[in-house]
């Protein structure tokens, strides 16, 4: 009988992976493999790789009780080579296998360690996502601009979610306008669940302890949930009590209140344990039943069919070298308050701590907090690509690199959006509760409590000025600092150097 291996990664948990779907349960061998690569390219936080390693074990426990034969190689397991061409070649000699089965991963390192490999291995498309990568392609094909909206709507066209006909529900695509509120703390606003660790969970969390003592982040208490019935447990929580409030809410920003009603549902999507169709089909339902205004389930299903599907689209599109572009050629490196060092700005602080404490941080304080303050203080963009991708539970750098290198930092070069999402200190004040309690005065634009954004972003436009002077949606603000009293001016950047050298120094700031 000749045997083929079938690879299984931590963020393919679905029993109908396309590599599954491919194999033969009578005579096939599932490979599954905690290796130690995985956990160390980037110092990963513990809870993503509790995470994924639990899952792991539950779904390959899954696939043994569904008839499948599972290689399963722990982290410390004296035999387990720590790399996944290590493992399948290991497993291929016991095995007598000579080809691979696999889904194709979601990372061109992975993509070509599979395509290096001294074994035949074939990569199916994953088809999980609703836009293949081809017809991603034709859809980018001969497109000056590939603006994320003009997607959108014909995603929504393909899935018939939230359409009447030819035509959006509500007469409309789109309902911006109607969210992104500045929030009030709620001693009542709903809280999304939390799971209880279970014996396997449990000696999952034990061994991170043990193998990843230093990595950034903590470990315990640890709540997500790990199985399929978790995720959908999750789903149904957010789509009953978090989904009403989520368009209004899902800028804002709130010192003790992390998730406000935001789903936490990308972890379960990014490691195969819920369905994008499942999640929006969900919303959809919660708003035909009247539970979910519009305005809510139109802007969650636009990050799921819209922006999730897209932003693949572009990293598979733009092939490996994607993660590479520094288009503003920005090099400074990450300043240690992204691993936790003391700082007077409130918003880093307050955004810095919750990563650490529950790897997750939702969209607004990535791209409005830690990836503004490295865009306009030209902090390397691959410097806070690996750091997001570290940091993040949800984050594999499918989803991670589009959203860091092209729509937080601009390294791109404009593939992602029209222009860099700098902004002052302002936008933070109107969105959060964060510049109340910070030792920097948001009003002052200089002086000794002048907060730094406001001082960073007229540097980062002077820095850039041939560059970006000319886009129509940014020239107003280079008129504005025309205008301004040379004096001004000259104290705005002389204050901006002096503050970039203090972080360059590690001085607190």
């Amino acid at each position: 009988m000749v045997r083929r291996l079938v690879l299984i990664l931590g963020d393919q948990l679905t029993p109908d992976v396309a590599a599954l779907r491919a194999a033969n349960p009578a005579q096939d061998v599932v490979v599954m493999a905690e290796v130690r690569a995985e956990g160390t390219y980037v110092p990963h936080h513990p809870q993503k790789i509790a995470l994924i390693l639990s899952a792991m074990r539950h779904f390959a426990e899954d696939l043994r009780r569904a008839g499948w034969t599972v290689a399963y190689s722990r982290l410390d397991d004296p035999d387990n080579t720590h790399s996944m061409p290590g493992e399948l070649l290991r497993r291929a000699a016991e095995f007598g296998a000579t080809e691979v089965l696999a889904t194709r991963p979601g990372e061109w390192r992975l993509i070509t360690a599979l395509d290096e490999m001294p074994l035949p291995v074939t990569q199916a498309a994953d088809d999980r996502f609703l836009c293949s990568d081809a017809e991603f392609a034709d859809w980018a094909e001969g497109r000056k601009q590939l603006r994320m909206e003009w997607f959108y709507r014909e995603m929504r066209r393909k899935t018939g979610l939230l359409m009447d006909g030819d035509q959006p529900v509500g007469g409309q695509w789109n309902f911006d306008h109607d969210n992104r509120k500045p929030a009030q703390p709620d001693l009542f606003r709903p809280r999304p669940p939390r799971f209880a660790p279970d014996a396997t969970t449990a000696e999952v969390l034990d061994l991170v302890e043990a193998q990843y003592p230093q990595h950034f982040g903590r470990l315990r208490p640890f709540g997500w949930g790990v199985t399929r019935a978790d995720a959908l447990a999750a789903l149904d929580w957010f789509a009953a009590h978090a989904l009403p409030r989520f368009g209004d809410e899902q800028d804002a920003m709130l010192a003790d209140d992390p998730t406000l009603s935001h789903s936490l549902l990308s972890p379960y999507l990014n490691i195969g344990l819920l369905s994008p169709m499942e999640v929006c089909q969900a919303a959809e339902a919660a708003y035909a039943a009247g539970k979910a205004p519009l305005n809510a389930v139109e802007g969650f299903i636009r990050q799921i069919i819209g922006w999730r599907e897209y932003v693949r689209g572009i990293y598979m599109l733009h092939g490996p070298g994607y993660a590479d572009q520094n288009a503003l050629g920005a090099d400074r490196a990450l300043p240690d308050l992204y691993w936790g060092a003391k700082t007077d700005m409130a918003c880093l602080s307050h955004a810095v701590a919750q990563t650490r404490d529950l790897a997750y941080a939702h969209h607004i304080q990535r791209l409005m907090v830690t990836g503004l303050f490295g865009l306009i203080a030209g902090i390397s963009p691959q410097a806070l690509h690996a750091w997001y991708l570290a940091v993040y539970i949800d984050a594999f750098e499918w989803v991670e690199a589009p959203n860091t290198i092209g729509m937080s930092q601009f390294a791109d070069g404009g593939v992602l959006g029209s222009k860099p999402y700098a902004a002052s200190g302002a936008y933070i004040d109107r969105m959060s509760d964060y510049c109340g309690g910070c030792r920097y005065k948001v009003k002052d634009k200089t002086g000794p409590d002048a907060c730094p954004f406001n001082l960073l972003y007229w540097h980062f436009l002077l820095r850039h000025r041939d560059r970006f002077q000319s886009n129509p949606r940014m020239a107003q603000m280079y008129r504005t600092w025309d205008k301004m009293d040379e004096a001004r001016r000259r104290t705005t950047l002389s204050e901006a150097e002096a503050f970039l050298h203090r972080l360059d120094m590690g001085k607190r700031v």
